[in-house]
């Protein structure tokens, strides 16, 4: 092979891979500021929790005995709580219709988007994602946070308040 062919390729395959890695989506790591129970801002950056789904701030549910209680604020609280000040990781996947980064998030090695379903605070988003469909099971079954009570899935509330 002629010494420039071989340059050309070289030089083509390198422009390839370092546009490879320009593309790829970085993780974004911060203390992160809480929207509502499944959606988090670090550094200026919108992230929804992937695969999951939590009440809406103004959502209320209902506790066993029929009173109703603002179980999309609690999920919101919850969340705040839990991460307080710490350093979130989030790895992003995509960008939502709204531009939002989605991510799956970190608090050290605990997947966060996972804590909130399995405490009951949100459902897996089957829609996007069958990831957390068994985390949401074993909250149901142990009737942990909205599944204390009943409630109208989230998808379900949004569509009728809009």
């Amino acid at each position: 092979m002629p010494p420039r062919t071989f340059l050309s390729r070289v030089v083509f395959a390198t422009a390839l891979i370092f546009a490879a890695t320009a593309s790829r989506a970085q993780n974004i790591a911060g203390v992160a500021g809480v929207i509502d129970g499944d959606t988090i801002e670090i550094h200026g950056t919108r992230i929804r929790l992937a695969g999951i789904d939590a009440p809406e701030s103004k959502q209320e549910c209902r506790h066993a005995d029929g009173t109703g209680w603002r179980c999309g604020q609690k999920a919101a609280l919850a969340l705040s709580d839990h991460i307080g000040r710490s350093v979130v990781n989030c790895v992003p996947s995509t960008k939502d219709r709204y531009g939002r980064t989605i991510a799956t998030c970190f608090l050290g090695a605990e997947d966060v988007n996972r804590w909130m379903v399995t405490q009951g605070w949100a459902v897996a988003y089957r829609q996007y994602s069958r990831a957390y469909v068994e985390d949401e099971d074993r909250a149901h079954a142990a009737r942990m946070g909205i599944w204390a009570g009943s409630f109208m899935p989230p998808s379900e509330w949004r569509a009728l308040n809009r």
